[in-house]
């Protein structure tokens, strides 16, 4: 590749990577920048690795800087590396920090960052497919790396950046301030672009970014219809159980093993997750039913078809994408009733969890109590959490505790 492209790209992107002006500082677990590892971050297109990636400039001052996605980088291999390490110290010196924007897009990518950890240099990726970033990293970068995942804002980093400030304690007022902020985050979710202004076409255009560009292209899918029928029905079906199989007869589809491959591509892009249902035989886990969560309910608000409202279903999506960030091990339990989550640390489940948008009617609240004791009395748990839209309490039944929080005060606990 011509060198000369190589500068005037690393110049360009330099300048508008420093032009960006303010920008909302992300949550970052602790170790994460000071480590002497690879720093992997991970996550959906536009969940704000590239904002990150200057959050971390900041904190290092002087740096090497490429976003691999620019089109004037189409033609670059494996083979170009050293040239843009001398592109690197022609314009700026030796530099001791390099941060790469989805440089997966490179085969070959991760020799050369092994190349630059091994000279001791400081080194930050970031890339928006989970299968690629994992497979490279399992081989060339293994015990290496440490990786991150982004994903939109929590409520934690929404409400941070609408009131600059996370309280403890609200006065009446304020606690229905913050019922209001969680139904606006619901609607619009947490993609940074939507937080400061942006609008449901935004979203619509980036879901389909995720399915054309990511998805589509990148593997090559030649039965477009059944993919992104599949992706439709999953968006308008979060939070239920849902099987291979029957994906296969309701939308027609050719084979199972078509529905599994278009799941699991979801999931490599961030855009679904799969929550698998507790059992001791991780093969039964796996052909048990499972349940799909999406990345970010503005996706689904802005897509899916909504056939009745149901907040529930999207307050137990916003729980469990909740539970991801905060690196839980999460699972489904379901015996004679049903628990929404267990954790497990170790071989042990410590907590579980009830999502219900109301406890108002007695059916609903002796249905959701009685699926989270079930719960507890199977894994000997003494205390359950059952979050609900805005109510709040404590139930001794049994000599077992059940803890009611409302849903905006759990996600911003730390």
């Amino acid at each position: 590749m011509d060198k000369n492209i190589i500068k005037n790209t690393v110049l360009d992107q330099r300048e508008s990577f420093e032009k960006k002006g303010d920008f909302v500082e992300r949550d970052v677990p602790k170790g994460f920048l000071s480590s002497k590892k690879i720093g992997v971050i991970s996550g959906i297109r536009r969940s704000g690795k590239s904002t990150l990636l200057k959050q971390v400039a900041k904190n290092f001052g002087n740096y090497a800087y490429l976003n691999f996605e620019d089109e004037r980088m189409l033609d670059f291999t494996y083979r170009d590396f050293n040239a843009l390490l001398e592109v690197f110290l022609e314009l700026y010196g030796d530099q001791e920090t390099y941060l790469f924007d989805e440089i997966q897009n490179i085969f070959g990518w991760e020799k050369f960052v092994r190349r630059l950890f091994e000279e001791r240099k400081k080194i930050f990726v970031t890339g928006s497919n989970a299968k690629l970033l994992s497979s490279e990293l399992a081989t060339a970068l293994s015990g290496r790396h440490l990786k991150m995942e982004l994903f939109p804002f929590s409520f934690w980093e929404y409400i941070k950046f609408k009131e600059n400030k996370i309280k403890s304690h609200y006065t009446t007022k304020e606690k229905v301030g913050m019922e209001n902020h969680l139904k606006r985050y619901i609607e619009k979710g947490g993609f940074p672009e939507i937080v400061v202004g942006g609008d449901a076409e935004e979203l619509k255009q980036l879901y389909q970014d995720v399915l054309i560009k990511d998805l589509l292209v990148r593997f090559n899918i030649r039965e477009t219809k059944a993919f992104r029928d599949v992706a439709l029905f999953l968006l308008s079906n979060i939070s239920s159980p849902v099987s291979f199989n029957g994906l296969r007869n309701l939308l027609g589809i050719k084979s199972v093993t078509s529905v599994k491959n278009y799941v699991d591509f979801f999931e490599e892009a961030y855009l679904f997750y799969s929550l698998f249902k507790f059992d001791y035989s991780i093969k039964k886990q796996i052909i048990n039913d499972r349940k799909i969560y999406c990345v970010d309910t503005g996706i689904v608000n802005a897509v899916a078809f909504r056939f009745s409202e149901n907040i529930g279903r999207t307050m137990e999506n916003i729980v469990f994408v909740e539970l991801k960030r905060r690196n839980c091990e999460t699972f489904y339990f379901r015996s004679k009733k049903e628990c929404d989550f267990v954790m497990r640390k170790g071989m042990d489940i410590v907590e579980a969890i009830q999502v219900a948008q109301t406890l108002s009617s007695q059916e609903t609240k002796a249905r959701e109590v009685e699926g989270l004791l079930e719960a507890m009395e199977k894994f000997k748990l003494k205390t359950g959490l059952i979050i609900t839209q805005n109510q709040e309490g404590e139930e001794k039944i049994g000599g077992n505790l059940i803890k009611i929080t409302p849903l905006w005060k759990w996600l911003i606990e730390k």
